[in-house]
């Protein structure tokens, strides 16, 4: 079966999992020729080694904690952090707490 991505217009509701967080998947919530926005869910001591995407990214943690390695320095990220990472830069992202983020990545567009 297909995943559902929001259409123009469409309200994506994003709370806090809370106790159901552990059973959450990752999930696209918008997918567009420039635009993806996911959930992602990163429990605590799992990790998502350096990697880097060709476009400009945020992330958001919604809940619990993160390490944010990028830009020759690593980060605690709590509910209501966001950090911008440039197109290319390596990150790495690890689980402090239980976390369910917001990323949005720009796809990069040759001009």
């Amino acid at each position: 079966m297909a995943q559902h991505h929001a259409a123009p217009g469409e309200i994506v509701r994003l709370r806090p999992q809370g106790a159901a967080l552990r059973q959450t998947q990752n999930l696209t919530l918008v997918r567009a020729p420039d635009l993806q926005v996911m959930r992602l869910v990163l429990l605590a001591g799992k990790s998502l080694p350096a990697h880097s995407v060709p476009g400009a990214l945020t992330v958001h943690c919604l809940e619990g904690a993160i390490e944010m390695e990028a830009h020759g320095s690593t980060q605690r990220m709590e509910a209501g952090d966001l950090m911008f990472v440039a197109a290319g830069a390596p990150h790495a992202l690890r689980g402090i707490e239980d976390a369910s983020l917001l990323v949005t990545l720009l796809h990069h567009r040759d001009a």
